[in-house]
């Protein structure tokens, strides 16, 4: 699922995120630290992996989300 980042804090690896719908959805530092990223800035395109209502993954839309083979263009 994509989303655009609404914020992001640096101490706390946690901030929100937009989905397309415009609904504003949390995510913490254990969804942060699932991914490679570093940081985030406001208005990244994003990945997100949304279990039980819950982010539980987030990572630049350029970047492959866990489970996807690299698939040919």
């Amino acid at each position: 699922m994509q989303a655009t980042v609404r914020n992001f804090d640096p101490a706390t690896r946690s901030g929100t995120v937009f989905l397309d719908d415009g609904t504003e959805v949390p995510y913490g530092s254990a969804a942060f630290d699932a991914g490679p990223l570093r940081l985030l800035r406001s208005g990244q395109r994003v990945n997100i992996t949304v279990d039980g209502g819950q982010v539980t993954y987030i990572t630049l839309s350029t970047f492959p989300m866990p489970g996807q083979a690299d698939r040919p263009g």
